[in-house]
């Protein structure tokens, strides 16, 4: 495709955007796909090409817009004056309470779809990762993969339980994360504890060390297995 100027993320960008009046009704798509192609006034061809994989392309495109929307939100707030905990708890509730639920259950639907559930499961550590950074973590061993899948799983329980949320202020979805948070807070001392204690640091050694290694300094979570290193799915 020649170039002539076009900016292929500005037109994904205006195909998002026309397409999110029609998800709440369609979906994530191939109707929504083509509408938006109509109303962001791109022709179907190019959007193709520019969304290979149509209204799943947007959707991932949607979901990192949230990720970055929820760093810039986090940045406001005044971190050092928190626990460990409520910077993580915070970060949580700003990446979902200001999403859209019915989005989001149209998203979780698409998910659950076989075929895309690894692209699901992909946006899902890239959001867990997105708060660590965000946070300041700078682990680059074990830590580094741990802290991530902890959170993967805080994180999709917690949507979860949002969508059924019908609590004023969604209060009854921030005590459920605040209970996960705790349970994962229990789980860290467990791991401290193991530190501390010379036979139990002798026995979890040699497995720490070979998985550690799977993991080098300066790795990203665009280069998991399954993504190019782009940080898009790969084909």
């Amino acid at each position: 495709m020649e170039d002539n100027g076009l900016n292929p993320a500005a037109v994904q960008e205006s195909l998002l955007d026309a397409a999110l009046a029609h998800v709440p009704f369609d979906g994530w798509s191939e109707a929504t796909f083509q509408a938006a192609a109509r109303g962001a006034g791109v022709d179907l061809p190019l959007a193709r090409v520019i969304c290979p994989r149509g209204a799943v392309d947007l959707v991932v495109a949607w979901h990192r817009r949230g990720d970055a929307a929820m760093r810039l939100r986090l940045a406001q707030h005044d971190l050092a004056a928190l626990r460990f905990r409520e910077r993580v708890a915070l970060a949580v509730r700003l990446r979902l309470g200001a999403a859209d639920r019915e989005l989001v259950r149209r998203a979780a639907a698409l998910f659950a779809l076989p075929q895309h559930a690894g692209t699901g499961s992909r946006l899902i550590w890239g959001t867990a990762d997105a708060i660590w950074e965000a946070l300041g973590d700078s682990a680059d061993d074990l830590n580094w993969y741990s802290k991530r899948a902890t959170l993967a799983a805080v994180l999709s329980a917690t949507v979860l339980y949002w969508l059924g949320d019908s609590s004023e202020g969604d209060a009854a979805t921030w005590e459920f994360l605040d209970r996960r948070i705790e349970n994962v807070m229990q789980i860290e001392k467990l791991k401290a504890q193991v530190q501390d204690n010379r036979v139990l640091r002798t026995v979890f050694a040699g497995p720490m060390w070979l998985a550690g290694k799977v993991k080098a300094p300066g790795s990203r979570a665009e280069d998991l297995p399954g993504q190019t290193s782009t940080g898009e799915p790969a084909a």
